[in-house]
C-alpha cells in the first residue's frame, strides 16, 4: 500500500501539480487516487476529534448497504423477464438474464454522471465528491428494466446539473439528485416510466404492479381481495419477487440495508421511524373512516402500505439523505412523519399516480430548511424564557 501511495504521489508532482501539463485535470486525478487509496489530507492541529470515519467510508458503507437491493433487483428482473416468457429457470440463468438488463443502467448512469461531476469539478477547480457514487446507483435502482439507455442518460444528466451542481455541487443541494433525476424522467417520459408494459422488459408482456391492481379497482371493493385475485400476497409482496423498479421491490433486501447502516450509524433512525408513523397513522386514518363508496385503497391495511410500491427504498436510503433532510433530531421526526403521511395520501387522493414516494420526499426536501428553522427558534425561545426566569428570581 505504501508502494501505492509513493507511486500516486510521483504521478502528481510529474503531471498534476501547480505547473505541469496536467493541472487543470487534477480533481479527475484526485478522485481517483481517493477512491483506490486512503485520503491524504486530514486534519492535524487541535480542536478536532479524530474518527476513521470520513465522506469516502459513508458513502461506500450506503453503496454496501444497497447490495442486498442490488441483487435481489438483478434476480428479479431476470424471473420477470422468464416468468413472461412462460419459462422456469435456473439461478445462474435467472442472474444472467437480470445482468443484462440492470448491468448497462448502472453502467450509463456512472460514465454520464461522472463525466458531468468531472466537467464541474475542472471548471471549478474542486474535487470530485464520492457522493455519486450513492447518487448514480440509486437513481438505477429506481427505473424500470426495459428503460431506454439514452433516456438513463438524459435523466442522470439533469439530476447531477440541475439537481445539484448549479446550487454549488455537494452539500448545497437542497433536493435530492438522484429523485430529481427520476422526477425529470418520469414527467418527460411518462410512457417509458409507467404503466404495465414496463417491468418485465419483454415486447408485448404486460402486468400490473400491486399499487397499479388497487389504485384499478372498483370503488367499494377489497384492496386485499383485489391483490389475491391478481395472484399477490403479502409475503410474496415483502420478498419483492414481483413487477417494479428494478431496486424498490424487495422490502426484505430493503430492511437487511437498514441494519448495516443503522449498525454503522450512517442513516438517520429518526428519519426511518418517522415515515413509518406517518405512513400507518395516515393509513389508519383512512382506514377507519372508509365507506361503502370509498376507493379500494381506503381498505388497504397500513402494513401493506409498507411493503408496497418503493416505500421501504424511499425511507431508508432517499429520505435520509443528510444533505437534503432535516439535521435537528426534533426535526428529522417531523420531516419523517410528514413524508410518510404524504406518500398515503398522495395513493389516496391522486388513484392516477399510486407511488407517492418520490413526490412525498421531493417535497418535503424543499421544507426540510423551513422545519430546522422552526425546530430551532422554538429551543431559542425555550432558553430565552429560562433565562429570564433566572434573572426574574
Amino acid at each position: 500500500m505504501s508502494f501505492l501511495k509513493e507511486k500516486s504521489k510521483e504521478i502528481e508532482e510529474k503531471f498534476f501539480s501547480k505547473g505541469k501539463p496536467l493541472e487543470k485535470l487534477y480533481p479527475l486525478f484526485d478522485a481517483l487516487d481517493t477512491f483506490l487509496l486512503t485520503p491524504g489530507k486530514i486534519t492535524r492541529k487541535a480542536p478536532h476529534v479524530r474518527d476513521s470515519v470520513d465522506i469516502k467510508r459513508v458513502m461506500i458503507f450506503v453503496v454496501v448497504a444497497l447490495l442486498p437491493c442490488i441483487m435481489l433487483g438483478i434476480y428479479n428482473v431476470g424471473f420477470q423477464i422468464l416468468k413472461a416468457q412462460g419459462s422456469v429457470g435456473s439461478l445462474p440463468e435467472i442472474m444472467l438474464k437480470g445482468s443484462v438488463k440492470v448491468l448497462p443502467i448502472i453502467i450509463v448512469t456512472y460514465m454520464v454522471g461522472g463525466l458531468w461531476e468531472g466537467i464541474f469539478a475542472i471548471i471549478r477547480k474542486h474535487e470530485i465528491n464520492e457522493g455519486f457514487l450513492v447518487t448514480g446507483i440509486l437513481f438505477a435502482l429506481t427505473l424500470p428494466p426495459s428503460i431506454p439507455l439514452w433516456q438513463v442518460a438524459v435523466g442522470i444528466s439533469f439530476g447531477v446539473v440541475f439537481g445539484k451542481e448549479i446550487f454549488g455541487g455537494t452539500g448545497y443541494n437542497f433536493l435530492n439528485p438522484a429523485l430529481t433525476a427520476r422526477a425529470f424522467i418520469f414527467f418527460a417520459y411518462p410512457a417509458q416510466m409507467s404503466g404495465d408494459a414496463v417491468w418485465a422488459a419483454v415486447d408485448g408482456f404486460s402486468q400490473a404492479t400491486p399499487l397499479a391492481v388497487v389504485a384499478a379497482s372498483p370503488k367499494g371493493a377489497s384492496a386485499v381481495a383485489a391483490l389475491a385475485d391478481a395472484g399477490y400476497s403479502l409475503k410474496q409482496v415483502f420478498l419483492g419477487f414481483i413487477p417494479g423498479s428494478i431496486g424498490e421491490t424487495s422490502t426484505a433486501a430493503c430492511l437487511a440495508g437498514l441494519i448495516f447502516l443503522l449498525i454503522t450509524r450512517v442513516a438517520s433512525w429518526r428519519i426511518i421511524a418517522g415515515c413509518v408513523v406517518g405512513m400507518f397513522s395516515m393509513s389508519s386514518l383512512f382506514l377507519l373512516f372508509k365507506g361503502p363508496e370509498s376507493l379500494a385503497f381506503f381498505s388497504l391495511p397500513p402494513y401493506w402500505h409498507m411493503v408496497m410500491g418503493g416505500f421501504a427504498f424511499g425511507a431508508i436510503f432517499m429520505a435520509t439523505d443528510p444533505v437534503s433532510s432535516s439535521a435537528t433530531n426534533v426535526g428529522r421526526w417531523i420531516y419523517g412523519f410528514l413524508i410518510g403521511g404524504l406518500v398515503v395520501l398522495i395513493r389516496m387522493v391522486n388513484p392516477a399516480y399510486p407511488e407517492g414516494v418520490m413526490l412525498a420526499i421531493l417535497f418535503m426536501n424543499i421544507f426540510a430548511p423551513t422545519i430546522d428553522h422552526f425546530v430551532v427558534q422554538a429551543n431559542v425561545n425555550k432558553r430565552l424564557k429560562r433565562v429570564k426566569a433566572v434573572k426574574e428570581s
